[in-house]
């Protein structure tokens, strides 16, 4: 089964991540998204972080048992700070029934030369690339084994959203209704 993994902190998951998500899935050859919840990018600081579990909570919440995507806590069970091969290898030996590939967004290839044995994941893994507001296509010339996918864009991301809910603005409609009722209900992003 081709599976994309999408990566992300996902702190919290927005109706932009599910867009992208559900673009995939209906528009490419993807059969399945697994959201990859990373406990810590390594290139990111962890300040701002819900819980590990509060944010699979919100991941859990916001597929609602739609079936073609899933929430993976993989990383919260390998040392920190998580890397994309590690996961990849492991992923790749316990479901040998899936051709795992990477979603990410075309910023994220600025930076890719970064991430530990960026020339294996190159090579192995398919990189299906959502273009961003902004982002530089000039990235996109010289990238090896990606796929670029024309998913909606939209200038959202969790950052404005924390930073509004600390400003006491009503997001609500940024992300899925039960991730907001469990942001609310748990006063999260708040002051």
């Amino acid at each position: 089964m081709k599976t994309g993994l999408f990566f992300g902190s996902f702190n919290p998951v927005h109706i932009g991540h599910m867009a992208i998500a559900n673009y995939f899935v209906e528009y490419t050859d993807i059969e399945q998204l697994w959201f990859v919840i990373s406990p810590q990018n390594p290139l990111k600081k962890k300040k701002t972080l819900l819980a590990d579990y509060h944010r699979l909570e919100l991941v859990v919440r916001a597929i609602d048992y739609d079936t073609r995507f899933r929430a993976s806590d993989v990383e919260f069970h390998m040392p920190r700070p998580s890397y994309t091969i590690d996961t990849l290898t492991y992923l790749e030996e316990k479901y040998p029934q899936h051709e795992f590939a990477i979603i990410m967004g075309e910023d994220g290839l600025a930076s890719f030369h970064k991430w530990k044995n960026f020339e294996l994941i190159i090579r192995n893994y398919k990189r299906y690339v959502y273009r961003r507001p902004g982002s530089d296509p000039e990235f996109l010339k010289n990238a090896e084994n990606i796929e670029v996918v024309d998913a909606p864009q939209m200038e959202i991301s969790s950052s404005f959203i924390r930073k509004a809910i600390s400003e006491g603005h009503d997001m609500r409609f940024y992300v899925p209704d039960k991730v907001y009722q469990y942001m609310d209900e748990m006063h999260f992003y708040e002051k």
